[in-house]
């Protein structure tokens, strides 16, 4: 796969840390540059392993679905960029100034629900025997500066928050576009 396809994969991927860390920053009634780095580094971390247990699960099931690896990545990348579509449409109004996303357990919770479609990718690209190491780092990456920059825009935009459903759209037509080039392959 080329590089820039993991790029824009990683992009893609991070855009549901990236549309959580503007919330966590328009809902804080103060940012840190602690809290923006735990936020950070927290999804980075856990978009850039979920691949790797993604691909690590594919290769269990590899030899069962080969012949169908096209078809899956499709599904499996159409069902995550369509999750993201419909997400991207959905109104959240729940902004809680004294809690603090950035610590305990909301913070584990935030990183796992950010990152299950990463762990999706990493199926793929086990199915489609694809080496991991250096996308999942990417993906890690990318998630990482994507947060801090969101978290930032939260706290000093409030008028950001209507832009970030856009970023999610758009991520999840991205996703949709390339499991539709890997299917046509």
């Amino acid at each position: 796969m080329p590089l820039y396809e993991i790029i824009i994969i990683s992009v893609a991927l991070a855009m549901d840390a990236f549309t959580i860390a503007v919330a966590c920053g328009l809902c804080m009634s103060k940012v840190t540059g602690r809290q923006t780095f735990r936020l950070a580094l927290s999804f980075g971390l856990f978009q850039g392993l979920m691949p790797l247990l993604g691909w690590a699960a594919g290769l269990t099931v590899k030899s069962m679905v080969e012949l169908y690896a096209p078809w899956i990545s499709f599904l499996l990348l159409s069902f995550v960029g369509g999750k993201m579509i419909y997400e991207s449409f959905q109104k959240d109004d729940s902004c809680d100034v004294d809690k603090d996303p950035t610590t305990g357990f909301s913070l584990i919770f935030l990183s796992v629900a950010t990152s299950l479609d990463a762990l999706a990718v990493g199926l793929s690209f086990s199915i489609l025997d694809y080496p991991i190491v250096m996308p999942s780092v990417l993906i890690g990456i990318t998630a990482f500066v994507l947060t801090a920059i969101g978290i930032q825009l939260g706290r000093k935009f409030s008028a950001a928050s209507r832009y970030s459903h856009i970023a999610e759209l758009v991520g999840g037509i991205v996703l949709i576009m390339i499991g539709l080039k890997l299917l046509l392959q």
